[in-house]
């Protein structure tokens, strides 16, 4: 290998595609069985990285989801509610076994639907959603150890949609606990990224799950909304925008439907000046960069304190001129292809309004790939607070950097969002730490790291990012009355 412009040239280490087994055209997982949609309307997979079509994708209908729900409810009626919570256990545990074994066929199919790098596919979604599975299968037959002195119920048939962020490990947040809690389910992933999600209805029909248990439908908008809408839906857990989290807080208003939305954020990412500075550098590019910023937890907002802050983004500019950006199947690459062409119009209009709010910009000077959605990870430095790229949610690689002097100062600007779903906090004193997360309205405050997850521990956040947890004892509780 050479280096040139402080940057080692790799050779390509490519993964292989050749293992995986993808059809051209996938159904609707209805009651155990492959159903073709009523309306027999199909979209396309486009894998964002090459633009090419991966495979064609059922478009559920209102009949379809009735048809769902109504599988789901037989389901818990007749089979999953009454049944051992230690036999439901075993079919968790199974779940988790046959994920495990498929996991580098699950890893390079998420690379290719949603574009992420994968290194990131392989060493953090596949792990930690099998990982999902196996806490929950712990917990199934010990819920009243969980809650003790407590009459618990399980709620019925839960209606869970997901994002194209991270797809396969969103499916296991949301079905997990919903199993291990005795509900059923039906669940819809995202239309741009839903093969793991068919993936992971062929393991949980190769598992011999009873019938009707977990029951997965594809589409885009409507289907969600025929979801929410269904009168015989127990529970609501969404996780997406703020903007769709509002539509269903009105759709369900009025109804005894329970509810969890995990929603946008603008996280906080602070540097203190006592805090290492290059592993503070390598956490802020872990939080933005390494995951194109398709993170609701992002920490996108970069305060640093103004003794060092020079010095923080120089070498952060220096670090970004590091970075790989490039065929996501490579295992050189860290900054893989924005997931559709729309997420990359959004991005590119935010830029355009850093630009014209007079930020300074930086953009690292990699070459793009001729074909494909891919956007050069960018900062802004002298950004206002009252700044739109400060404040609205971008969800791409995408980095305001502010300056502050005390602490009260940075917990002020910090707390100044719509949003709070993480944050990150980097010193070298516990004192400081404890300070600030007592003090910092987010649901998540990461000390002197960034985006680590443990399926013991809850995920949530406040005011417009959301309520209610995912993760531990919090998550199950979700999914019981």
């Amino acid at each position: 290998m050479t280096e040139s412009n402080n940057k080692w040239e790799y050779a390509p280490s490519l993964e292989s595609t050749s293992h995986i087994q993808l059809k051209e055209r996938y159904d609707l997982f209805i009651d155990g069985k492959w159903v073709k949609p009523s309306d027999n309307r199909y979209f396309s997979s486009i894998n964002p990285a090459t633009e090419e079509k991966i495979a064609e994708i059922a478009w559920a209908s209102d009949a379809d989801v009735d048809l769902a729900v109504k599988a789901a409810r037989k389901a818990y009626t007749e089979v999953w509610s009454v049944m051992k919570p230690s036999e439901r256990a075993k079919y968790i545990f199974r779940i988790a076994r046959l994920m495990q074994e498929k996991a580098r066929e699950l890893a390079v199919i998420e690379t290719l639907d949603g574009g992420k790098p994968i290194r990131e596919s392989r060493d953090i979604d596949i792990p930690l959603a099998c990982n999902h599975f196996f806490y929950y299968a712990g917990w199934a037959d010990k819920l009243q150890d969980a809650f003790p002195q407590r009459n618990i119920q399980s709620l019925g048939v839960a209606g869970q949609i997901i994002p194209w962020n991270f797809p396969l490990l969103m499916a296991a947040w949301k079905i997990a606990p919903a199993l291990a809690a005795g509900n059923t389910v039906v669940l819809k992933p995202a239309e741009s990224t839903s093969l793991t999600a068919l993936k992971l209805a062929e393991i949980i029909e190769a598992s011999g799950l009873p019938a009707g248990v977990v029951n997965i439908v594809t589409g885009h908008g409507d289907t969600g909304a025929a979801i929410v809408n269904h009168p015989d839906i127990d529970k609501i857990a969404f996780t997406g925008s703020t903007s769709v989290g509002k539509l269903i807080q009105k759709a369900v208003a009025g109804t005894a439907k329970k509810v969890s939305l995990e929603l946008g954020g603008k996280s906080a990412n602070i540097v203190l000046e006592d805090a290492p500075i290059d592993q503070a550098v390598e956490g802020i590019v872990n939080g933005i960069f390494f995951n194109q910023g398709h993170v609701c937890c992002a920490g996108s907002r970069l305060y640093v304190q103004e003794s060092i802050a020079d010095e923080v983004v120089r070498k952060l500019k220096q670090r970004m001129e590091s970075l790989y950006l490039g065929n996501p199947l490579d295992k050189n690459t860290d900054i893989g292809a924005i997931n559709s062409k729309e997420q990359l119009q959004t991005i590119e209009k935010y830029v355009e309004i850093g630009k014209k709010e007079g930020a300074d910009m930086y953009q690292v000077t990699c070459e793009l790939p001729a074909k494909g959605f891919y956007c050069r990870p960018t900062i802004f430095t002298n950004v206002a607070q009252s700044s739109v790229i400060a404040q609205e949610e971008i969800f791409g690689p995408v980095l305001t950097v502010q300056t502050f002097r005390t602490i009260d100062e940075v917990i002020q600007k910090a707390n100044n969002s719509p949003y709070g779903l993480a944050a990150g906090v980097w010193t070298d004193k516990g004192s400081r730490i404890f300070n600030l997360t007592s003090k910092l309205r987010a649901g998540v405050v990461w000390a002197n790291t960034y985006n680590k997850f443990d399926p013991a521990s809850p995920f949530g956040g406040y005011k417009e990012s959301g309520f209610g947890r995912e993760g531990g004892l919090h998550g199950l509780e979700a999914y019981l009355k």
